[in-house]
């Protein structure tokens, strides 16, 4: 039997430098903060939802499984790898924790889209986004070897994988881009968005 499962993955390793090391996914936009927001959005999705983050302490108030870094220190591309080697669903949503506009429908369609793929991504003029994506478990040897051969940008998956691709006319029929995608990274982030 083919395994139709999916999960999904909260990216939280980061260390927030930008922010004095404040954790971006408790940063509260209209009352809630984001990871609310992504588990509320998320969880429709999947019976497997998680956080792959180096400091299980962060989420102890959460019902969340956190898990750490299987190669620490290989950034994005390693907690890509660690969500994949973390579960045995066959889809494998990828969000950061600073993006609090990410929608349901927009990661069903990207679940959509992996399933005749290695994984979906959405990619706009400005480039790949590999933490708003979908992968399947089966790609995880080729992310494996890209880090083992020193290549960490996620950003270049697309040169190894056969990855479906949601470009900026699609992603227009699930909202305003900009702010679909919009991350939290510096507090001049959080104003503008919190005054937009």
């Amino acid at each position: 039997m083919v395994n139709t499962r999916s999960a999904a993955a909260i990216i939280a390793g980061g260390l927030a430098t930008r922010f004095g090391g404040q954790d971006k996914s408790r940063l509260h936009i209209s009352g809630l903060s984001i990871i609310s927001r992504q588990v509320a959005m998320l969880q429709p999705l999947t019976d497997d939802l998680f956080v792959v983050a180096t400091q299980r302490e962060r989420f102890a108030d959460t019902t969340l499984r956190v898990v750490p870094d299987v190669l620490p220190g290989t950034g994005v591309l390693g907690a890509i790898l660690t969500a994949l080697e973390s579960t045995d669903a066959d889809r494998v949503l990828v969000v950061a924790c600073d993006l609090p506009f990410l929608t349901t429908a927009l990661m069903q369609r990207l679940l959509d889209l992996a399933s005749d793929a290695d994984g979906a991504w959405v990619h706009t003029p400005s480039g790949a986004e590999p933490l708003i994506a979908c992968y399947r478990r089966h790609a995880a040897p080729r992310v494996r070897q890209e880090i083992e051969a020193g290549r960490l940008r996620a950003a270049d998956l697309g040169r190894v994988l056969t990855l479906g691709e949601i470009g900026l006319d699609e992603l227009r029929t699930f909202g305003e881009p900009s702010r679909l995608i919009a991350n939290i990274n510096s507090p001049k982030d959080l104003s503008t968005i919190e005054n937009s």
